[in-house]
């Protein structure tokens, strides 16, 4: 019995040890991560403010859980705004003061900028599901079909949701643009046409979930599950209002051997031609006089050269078309598809090229054409789910894979830019920059901000904090970019194909003048604002403006200094 008992206490006693080893490892472990965040507090201490000075936090922050990327899960530092000491006057705007307040800042502006991440994907998303309630479409289940994303049979629009696509959003997309079929395929791609597609599959090969419907198919791989689509009923908006004026041109020699369909009707007008077109999947409709005409543009037909619209009879009216030298051009809702197939490298890259601008520069639409340019993913230091849903499926391959052609970045640290082997640095007038990233927070890549956000305190912080930034990420860029190609937002916007090539060949890939043409005729993309754009707005006061130039004049100069050309003139005070 004693010896039983012995034992016992033996075991218990090493329990106790046991016990206490795991309680001393557990404290040590906590005291670390004590020290290691006190650290970085401390490294603030010399500037910092008491935690009632700090700025305050928007309702939305306190509602929302925000969904940080992943260079940003670091331990979170609330930086007052007195944290911010200025220096003295003399020394306010150079380089070092801008490149050291950077630093400061870096913390407060990742947590502002990601601050809605979380809520951006349903934003972008809201008018595809919208139109579940605007119409009842039941098309007419045709079959699964042969799908090619280089050549593809239904031409038409194209859209992607990752994480919500039905049968119905589909049908309705497509309806709403007035296509005949809406075809589904991967359970999150949806494409529309007016052709049925020629090779039929198997039925059991469409075996893709919807990823917004169970029980449903949407498609497979390389396949597509096609429905016809009733026709918009009276209430919806007519196919005119889903074709855009491109303006009056010079007509070809001969039309016959430039444009590959044509129609010659009398009392001709726009809604006969671009139906016309539209059903025979033109993305352009051409008319002189009674004469319509469908196509690409081309070399021989670029819309470079527009011309008077006088000359066409001062009207965009068909019946008013001068016949013989001139013509009327339309863009159909038929999408050009020779620029649309895009793929991930084959090899990884060798060289490892960032697209870096300051938020709000136009860093998503330069994506859009440079994917359509080269035919390769971007991808991105973050994770922007309403992007992916766009159809940039970088976003979700990991951004040191090696797989994209560039990379996003806002970032601009030494430790961040020195990662990168090269950078196109995209760099836009910071009063459009500033007011783009403002909408961007509030209403997402695609809305505007309200007159509520504009008069909110949030406004002149943001002016504060963000001018600083944009000035500071140029320099900085400047300073520690390996090999850097400088592109102007504005330049870009005006002189799109030249400005394009100079990037394409930056990265070191050759395409043809056709493919730069059909970017250029998708060069908005699904990019441009919607909603009503507040006329004669102006929301910078006479001391943001002050502030704001001094930057511009900063910026400027350095970049001559580097050999750069300097920032064109319109950015130069207002």
């Amino acid at each position: 019995m004693a010896k039983a008992f012995f034992r016992l206490q033996k075991f218990l006693r090493r329990i106790q040890f046991l016990l206490f080893f795991l309680t001393a490892a557990y404290l040590m472990a906590g005291s670390l991560l004590l020290l290691q965040r006190t650290r970085l507090v401390l490294q603030q201490g010399p500037r910092g403010t008491p935690s009632n000075q700090a700025l305050p936090v928007p309702e939305e922050m306190s509602r929302v859980g925000m969904a940080e990327p992943r260079s940003l899960q670091k331990p979170r530092l609330l930086v007052g705004t007195d944290a911010l000491q200025e220096p003295a006057l003399g020394q306010q705007h150079s380089p070092r003061w801008l490149v050291s307040r950077n630093s400061e800042l870096r913390q407060l502006r990742r947590r502002w900028f990601h601050r809605f991440s979380s809520d951006q994907e349903p934003l972008q998303t809201a008018g595809f599901k919208a139109m579940k309630h605007t119409a009842e479409h039941k098309g007419t289940y045709m079959g699964c079909f042969t799908h090619d994303s280089r050549e593809r049979t239904l031409k038409g629009a194209v859209f992607y949701d990752l994480r919500k696509m039905t049968v119905g959003h589909c049908q309705e997309a497509c309806a709403e643009r007035a296509y005949s079929y809406a075809g589904l395929a991967f359970g999150a791609e949806c494409y529309c046409g007016n052709t049925l597609p020629a090779a039929a599959a198997k039925a059991e090969e469409c075996s893709s979930e919807c990823k917004g419907e169970k029980g449903s198919v949407c498609g497979g791989l390389n396949r597509l599950s096609v429905y016809s689509v009733e026709q918009l009923r009276a209430g919806a908006r007519p196919l005119r209002r889903n074709v855009i004026y491109r303006g009056c041109f010079r007509a070809p020699e001969n039309l016959t051997d430039t444009f590959s369909a044509s129609l010659i009707q009398p009392n001709l007008t726009v809604e006969m031609c671009s139906e016309f077109c539209s059903k025979k999947e033109f993305p352009l409709a051409v008319i002189r006089g009674q004469e319509c005409y469908c196509g690409y543009p081309t070399r021989r037909f670029s819309l470079h050269e527009g011309t008077d619209g006088r000359r066409c009879g001062g009207s965009h009216n068909a019946s008013s078309a001068a016949g013989g030298a001139y013509c009327l051009v339309y863009q159909t809702p038929v999408q050009d598809t020779r620029c649309t197939d895009r793929k991930f490298l084959t090899t990884k890259s060798k060289v490892f090229v960032a697209l870096s601008s300051f938020p709000g520069a136009g860093n998503t639409w330069a994506r859009h054409l440079i994917e359509h340019a080269t035919g390769y993913y971007t991808g991105s230091y973050y994770f922007d789910g309403a992007l992916y849903n766009k159809g940039f499926k970088g976003e979700k391959d990991h951004w040191r894979s090696r797989r994209t052609i560039c990379v996003k970045t806002h970032e601009s640290g030494k430790t961040e830019i020195e990662m990168f082997d090269s950078a196109i640095l995209l760099i836009r007038n910071p009063y459009k920059s500033l007011m783009a990233e403002f909408n961007r927070k509030y209403a997402g890549h695609l809305g505007y901000a309200t007159d509520r956000n504009w008069k909110s305190k949030e406004w002149p912080d943001f002016v504060n904090s963000y001018a600083s930034w944009w000035a500071s990420h140029v320099l900085e860029w400047l300073k520690y970019g390996k090999r850097l190609l400088v592109v102007h937002y504005e330049d870009l916007k005006q002189s799109l194909i030249p400005k394009l090539k100079e990037m394409v060949e930056f990265l070191n890939v050759t395409v043809t003048e056709d493919r730069l043409l059909c970017v250029e005729n998708n060069r908005d993309g699904n990019f441009k604002r919607s909603g009503a754009k507040q006329k004669n707005f102006e929301p910078f006061t006479q001391e943001m403006k002050d502030l704001i130039n001094r930057y511009i004049l900063t910026v400027d100069e350095a970049l001559k200094g580097r050999n750069f050309s300097g920032l064109p003139r319109e950015y130069v005070p207002r």
